[in-house]
């Protein structure tokens, strides 16, 4: 009998609008549902503006009056009307490493300060001593060293000061961290470091991640299942082998096929795939739906059983 995995968050139908009320309202999630497992990492691809990272705000308690509808579980308990104590202890389980590494740490604090911050709020150290010793093993772990302590954030570089708030994101403790976009903001020669640090650190830690990102191709490498966005909705959930080795969503395609090729003769021959988005508009009812085992597909029913019939 196969063991079944444990649910770290559940997102039941999640709607979430900005500007409720006023003539700008703007639905931003619309009905969104997926379950993350715990120790796995869950990719979400998508165009800027799909709401990425809209979803992974939205679990961390940091758009509270915009969500409309639904349910997010942690741990099994839904965290939306968390307060007072119960929000703080949901906060030192769950956090977030930042897109920009810059604008996201604080420019007047030393290192050892910034990474203590979250120690500092929960009271996780009972002496200055202890304090220290987190700090200096927490700068071990992400590649650091404890000289870079008595720094500030503006002497780094831009893979450092990352590392620097992995480190902060860790001082608590967590079960869950969402990576909103941690490596768009670096070289292309320091992602694929940052990247396997995070890998190595989700091992030693037992973490279970949400990885924000619009590169499929690095979103495959580092996760265990993708999740696919426009305009707000899941439109494709799978494994990443099968997300990026069998798509079956045409916005899915098309975005797989935007992706450079590393060979010159075949980067030139490569032709993008353009979405009509307008699919989405025609005033169908559309749900995410299993096509094969495990890979869903926001379609109708005649949609699915036409994209069944391609998977044979």
């Amino acid at each position: 009998m196969v063991e079944e995995r444990k649910k770290l968050v559940e997102l039941k139908n999640i709607d979430l609008i900005f500007n409720k009320g006023k003539r700008n309202a703007n639905k931003a999630i619309n009905n969104v549902s997926f379950d993350i497992y715990e120790g796995e990492t869950f990719g979400l691809v998508g165009e800027s503006g799909s709401g990425k990272t809209t979803i992974g705000r939205a679990i961390l308690k940091l758009y509270d009056k915009d969500i409309d509808s639904g349910e997010i579980l942690f741990d099994g308990k839904n965290v939306i009307n968390l307060k007072g104590e119960e929000l703080k202890e949901f906060r030192a389980e769950a956090q977030m490493i930042f897109q920009d590494p810059q604008a996201s740490l604080n420019g007047r604090m030393r290192v050892k300060d910034v990474i203590a911050e979250g120690l500092d709020v929960n009271g996780l150290a009972k002496s200055a001593q202890e304090r220290d010793a987190i700090v200096e093993s927490l700068v071990n772990l992400v590649g650091l060293n404890k000289d870079h302590l008595t720094r500030y954030p503006h002497e780094f570089s831009g893979g450092q000061r990352q590392r620097i708030g992995i480190a902060r994101a860790l001082a608590v403790k967590p079960k869950f961290i969402v990576a909103d976009e941690p490596i768009s903001a670096l070289d292309v020669s320091i992602q694929a470091q940052v990247v396997n640090l995070l890998k190595d650190i989700q091992k030693q830690e037992n973490l279970t991640y949400l990885f924000i990102a619009h590169d499929l191709s690095m979103v495959k490498y580092i996760s265990d299942r993708i999740g696919v966005m426009h305009w707000g909705k899941m439109l494709e959930i799978g494994t990443s082998d099968e997300v990026y080795n069998n798509p079956i969503h045409p916005y899915t395609k098309s975005l797989l096929s935007s992706i450079p090729a590393p060979d010159p003769i075949s980067e030139w021959e490569r032709t993008p795939l353009v979405y009509d988005p307008t699919t989405e508009l025609d005033g169908q009812e559309r749900e995410l739906r299993e096509i094969v085992p495990g890979h869903f597909v926001y379609s109708t029913e005649d949609e699915a059983e036409e994209y069944r019939r391609m998977a044979v």
